[in-house]
């Protein structure tokens, strides 16, 4: 059945429960959706009450939450299918441009198909050896209130913080923020780099010192282990910064397959950014990102490796010591596919030695929490949206269950294996013009001459 929504009951479905310590499935199942939210779970034998609603077979798929991918760049409005193809029902994006509030407004409306989008405004950083052509530049504290105030009044009530923040800018945004009742989450900033950062002096701010600032997520653990561990991999100060973060209770996103994709490129001499599924990346990123790609194909891959290990040994570290693992992919950058890169990351958390039932948990029931949406997602559960997936295969007893999706439900809209195919080659048709449009439109808003850059 197709683009169902509305009323209707999807009957005869196993459930992943991922509520408890173990993931547990429970069988014969049958779920009620109304107008979007989930309204009763039930054993299918009771279903007679029922009678009335539209019925769908699940035919003994398993049931799970939709996945939470939690850090995104979308581009433009075409890579959306391409989440949902892969089972991910919600997408936050980590670098915001005003069409993003629009299009945010347009799927929940209903009027165009995507997960649900939440975004940042743009990225807050400093001039300095991170600075990117989209990010939103404060030195001052001024400039920084400013630019707060700017993304509020715009629409926008998540803020992105970034690595040169000076500690001026930084402190007035983290400040600003909490006046406006606006969240923060990002890479922890590190004040000016001064030469001999971070292997001969310390950073000018101290990453204890942003442990009670209120960060929604810190992103990448290889971010972490530079600020944190100033880029030391010491298995004991690793375990140590790991308790201080747990006790902090403050959630990390790991998005350990950014650094890993960039090592791929690296280990195949640059074949592995014409593998299959690129063709869904955005052609204007692919472009700007030439570089980059030429720099990591010339890598000595060695370093590399190695790094990437420690990298998985400290999220692991994070999740034994009870730090909140949250699961985010950082696709739309570099080589990261839309969609698919989530999967790739959860296979990569379980490598780290992440169990499985963590891991998944990891892209549903976490994300909400550190979101502070458990009552609205994450769950199958009455009262909750109505995202879901539909597997042949149990994932708790296969993590490789997750690659092979027969339905989706978003915010109640049912979309079975033909419509995902189509949503999956919808991706790579790309409108290059309106992601320009996107990108002039957002640097306007900042105040840069896009003429100069010949945009």
């Amino acid at each position: 059945m197709a683009n169902t929504s509305g009323t209707y009951l999807l009957d005869n479905v196993q459930i992943l429960d991922l509520d408890g310590d173990d993931a547990v499935v429970r069988s014969d199942m049958a779920i009620l959706i109304e107008d979007g939210i989930i309204v009763a779970v039930m054993p299918s034998a009771e279903t007679r009450s029922k009678e009335g609603a539209a019925i769908i077979d699940g035919a003994g798929r398993v049931a799970m939450p939709g996945l939470v991918d939690m850090h995104v760049h979308v581009w433009d409005e075409a890579s959306l299918g391409a989440y949902l193809a892969a089972g991910v029902t919600t997408v936050r994006n980590a670098s915001g441009m005003p069409f993003h509030l629009r299009l945010a407004e347009r799927i929940k409306r209903g009027e165009t198909l995507g997960p649900r989008l939440i975004t940042t405004g743009p990225i807050l950083n400093s001039p300095g050896a991170n600075a990117q052509i989209n990010h939103h530049i404060v030195t001052t504290a001024d400039e920084a209130r400013a630019a707060v105030r700017q993304h509020h009044a715009a629409g926008y009530r998540r803020l992105k913080v970034y690595s040169n923040l000076t500690r001026e800018a930084y402190e007035a945004i983290r400040d600003e923020a909490k006046l406006l009742g606006m969240t923060i989450m990002g890479h922890t900033p590190e004040g000016v780099r001064a030469p001999g950062v971070p292997y001969d002096k310390p950073f000018a701010i101290a990453f204890e010192e942003l442990l009670d600032d209120g960060f929604v997520t810190i992103e990448h653990t290889e971010s972490v282990v530079w600020h944190g561990l100033r880029d030391a991999h010491d298995e004991e100060a690793g375990r140590e910064l790991a308790r201080r973060i747990a006790a902090a209770g403050v959630p990390v996103d790991p998005t350990l397959l950014a650094f890993y994709n960039l090592l791929q490129v690296a280990e195949t001499d640059g074949a592995y950014l014409h593998r299959p599924g690129t063709e869904r990346i955005n052609p204007l990123l692919v472009a700007q990102s030439q570089a980059e790609y030429d720099r990591w194909t010339a890598e000595d891959p060695a370093r590399h490796r190695e790094a990437f290990a420690f990298y998985q040994r400290m999220t692991k570290m994070l999740a034994e010591e009870g730090v909140l693992l949250v699961a985010g992919s950082d696709a739309g950058i570099f080589t990261n596919v839309p969609g698919v890169s989530l999967i790739e990351e959860l296979e990569l958390l379980e490598r780290a030695g992440i169990g499985r039932a963590d891991v998944l948990r990891a892209a549903t029931r976490n994300a909400a929490s550190a979101l502070g949406e458990e009552a609205v997602f994450g769950r199958i559960a009455p009262g909750q949206r109505a995202d879901l997936v539909l597997l042949e295969r149990d994932p708790a007893a296969d993590l490789s269950a997750l690659r092979a999706v027969s339905a989706v439900i978003a915010g109640g809209r049912y979309l079975d294996r033909g419509q995902l195919h189509a949503l999956i080659a919808q991706a790579a048709d790309h409108d290059v013009a309106r992601t320009q449009r996107h990108l002039v439109e957002a640097l306007k808003a900042q105040g840069i001459d896009t003429t100069a850059l010949g945009l």
